[in-house]
């Protein structure tokens, strides 16, 4: 049976690089990584897929699975529900997959409440002005849309304190070696205090069990 793997929320400004950072961890460790695919009541863009980017599905549906209790988490961003499905999350954490969620600060945070052990990362840009660069570099949306982004970011700022570690994605390939590190870090500190409380469990056993036969 091997040992349950971590859930790792990352968040982060829109636009800062988190689905880059995502896809290099799974194309580099595919043994340790499995993404979490979000559900979205959004309708679906050119060029995404059911089932890759999102499991896109109807209002009526993300309620109908929100009464069955069928998300961990789920948020409502510019008026479309977004949540993550259960069963598949817990099913690779069983297997011992690190499953990675990508998801806002809202669900994030709700994922702590249900597993205090996960691990939450919060990737931030070098500097305002450079978040806004990347979003006009993208020219994937329109000024309003880009403007509403940024106000956003204001919002969420005041969520960062509440995760564990805040990256600041400058270089891409020191962002990414700097979140592994942080993903191994926590994989190291859980493996040293399930060996320890083992390892009492069995002194304790072994102590109790020669009280029985004095």
């Amino acid at each position: 049976m091997p040992k349950k793997g971590l859930l790792i929320v990352l968040s982060g400004f829109s636009g800062v690089g988190k689905g880059t950072i995502v896809k290099e961890l799974l194309h580099r460790y595919p043994e340790e990584f499995s993404l979490s695919i979000s559900a979205t009541s959004r309708k679906i863009r050119d060029g995404e897929e059911d089932g890759r980017e999102y499991f896109f599905v109807s209002r009526e549906k993300f309620e109908e699975m929100l009464k069955e209790e069928k998300l961990l988490e789920h948020a409502v961003y510019n008026g479309n529900y977004y949540g993550t499905p259960k069963d598949y999350v817990l099913q690779k954490s069983e297997e011992g997959k690190n499953v990675i969620l990508e998801i806002e600060v809202q669900g994030g945070l709700q994922i702590r409440n249900i597993f205090p052990d996960s691990l939450l990362l919060y990737v931030v840009p070098p500097s305002a002005k450079e978040l806004y660069s990347r979003l006009t570099g993208r020219g994937t949306e329109s000024q309003e849309e880009i403007l509403r982004r940024m106000r956003r970011a204001i919002d969420e700022a005041d969520y960062v304190a509440r995760y564990d570690s805040m990256i600041v994605n400058d270089d891409l390939e020191a962002c990414i070696n700097d979140v592994y590190s942080l993903i191994r870090e926590k994989q190291e500190e859980a493996d040293r205090r399930d060996c320890l409380i083992r390892r009492l469990k069995e002194e304790l056993y072994e102590i109790t069990k020669e009280d029985e036969v004095l």
